[in-house]
């Protein structure tokens, strides 16, 4: 289940449909993901009142049976490259997690034969 919230800045459709689709990939590569609750906040830290310029914030939050307690959070000039970003992390992300069991066991069979040896 994805969850997308706009904080600071309107709601719009192409910036949920894009969303969607970075998550449908990385979904797609990971359909454990399926099975994990996805809040996805959009945010803007400068209003179009105030001078400077916009920082676009993306924030995702995962939390479910295999990866517990995930967020991630990138913030760009333009919401689309912040979502780029987030995903490239998020694959990043997953990819180490997804190896950590494979190297622990590998690591716990290092120092058995290790000491069988000894």
């Amino acid at each position: 289940m994805i969850q997308i919230y706009f904080k600071g800045l309107e709601p719009s459709e192409l910036a949920r449909e894009v969303i969607l689709e970075r998550i449908a990939e990385s979904q797609e590569r990971f359909p454990q993901l399926l099975h994990h609750r996805l809040s996805v906040t959009l945010s803007m830290e400068n209003s179009p009142d105030q001078k400077g310029p916009d920082l676009f914030g993306v924030r995702l939050n995962i939390s479910g049976p295999r990866f517990q307690r995930l967020m991630i959070e990138k913030r760009a000039s333009s919401l689309y490259l912040a979502a780029a970003q987030l995903q490239e992390s998020l694959l990043e992300f997953l990819n180490r997690a997804s190896d950590r069991p494979r190297v622990k066991a590998r690591r716990q069979m290092r120092e058995f034969h290790s000491r069988r040896v000894l």
